[in-house]
Order: structure tokens, then sequence, then C-alpha cells
């Protein structure tokens, strides 16, 4: 991992414009760079972490889709805050993104629903995401029953599964230098409006 220096003037003032410039970046460096991990936790609290695809990163938050009954949607559900952390190993660079959710509008879940593998959408059908399953085999018979009811005609999307969108409250933009020192910056909410960016001890 080369040390690549990051400095204050180097920064959009805008965060996600610094996330976009970044992303790019890692198109080119990383296979998958839309893998994130997605942070959520119970009503009571508890943690758990994931996996998960961003679809979407635009000026009303970031977006991945999932199944509103799965463990993940019931959390955010009961409490709607998350945080997400990309890491780009071979740029030796990780952003941070915590903030409140909301479901994104139906009509948007309809059509990146739409956009699937025609297999991806059988399998959110069948698929009680989440939930214990006695063996592969039932979740394949299960697959063959809806291939059957379906008989060729495109799935449609199941009102238990859609988007989520992440809207940010706070960024934080991290890249690796040696002897773990570090370089971090910070974005929150400015007073005035816009965002306050600062520096972090690494």
């Amino acid at each position: 991992m080369t040390e690549t220096e990051l400095r204050r003037r180097d920064l959009d003032a805008d965060p996600l414009r610094q996330f976009e410039r970044w992303f790019t970046e890692a198109r080119e460096a990383v296979q998958y760079p839309e893998a994130v991990a997605l942070a959520t936790a119970s009503a009571g609290g508890a943690p758990s972490l994931r996996m998960v695809l961003l679809k979407e990163a635009g000026a009303r938050g970031l977006v991945f889709f999932t199944h509103y009954d799965s463990r993940k949607g019931r959390e955010v559900e009961a409490n709607p805050r998350a945080a997400l952390l990309f890491h780009w190993a071979p740029l030796g660079r990780q952003v941070r993104v915590e903030g409140r959710v909301e479901r994104v509008a139906a009509a948007e879940s309809d059509a990146y629903f739409a956009s699937r593998p025609r297999g991806a959408r059988v399998g959110a059908l069948a698929s009680r995401q989440s939930e214990p399953l006695a063996s592969r085999q039932e979740l394949e018979a299960r697959i063959e029953e809806i291939e059957a009811e379906l008989a060729g005609a495109a799935p449609a999307r199941p009102e238990s599964w859609g988007g989520y969108r992440v809207v940010p409250s706070a960024w934080e933009f991290w890249q690796h230098r040696d002897n773990r020192l570090h370089d971090r910056f910070a974005y929150r909410p400015a007073a005035g409006g816009g965002w306050a960016i600062e520096r972090l001890a690494p």
C-alpha cells in the first residue's frame, strides 16, 4: 500500500462531491467499490453489521435495497439510524457515513426491482431473508413453485422488498499513512448551512 497524503486543501467543500471523486477513483482500483458495510441497531441498542451494495449516491442520500422484514429492515424500522463504511484497501482509503434512514418511494423500488436479472427477482420472492431455513432444498423448491406460478410472467416487486436511503448527518474521509498516523477529516453540518470540516487525530 503506497502512502498518500490527504490535505485539507485537497478536500471538496461538499462531502458528496468528495465521495463521488473518491468513488470514481475506486472504480479503477477495486473490484466492487459499491460494497459497503451497513451498521444498524435494534430498538434496545444492540448493534449488527453486514455488507450491502450501494445503488445510488446523490443529494438526497445513499441508497441500498433489501427485504423490509429482514433483520436489518426490522432494525431500521425500530431505530431509523445507520452507519456505512466503505473500505477501498488498494487505495488505502475509507469513507464513513452516519445518518437517519428512510424508505425510498415505492416507484423507485419498483424501477430498480424491474432492472434486476430475473433470477434475482424470483429469489427475492422466494427468500424470507434472515428467517431459519431447514435446507437448501427447501429454498430451491420454493423457487420452482414461484416459477410455476409465474408461468413465464415477469415477477412483480413484493411489498416486503425495497429501498432505504441513508441521509447523511456526518461524513469522514480516511487516508492511510505510515506508522498508523492516518489522515482523517470529518464533515459535520455547519451552523450557518453547508459543512464544517475538521481534521481528526489518527
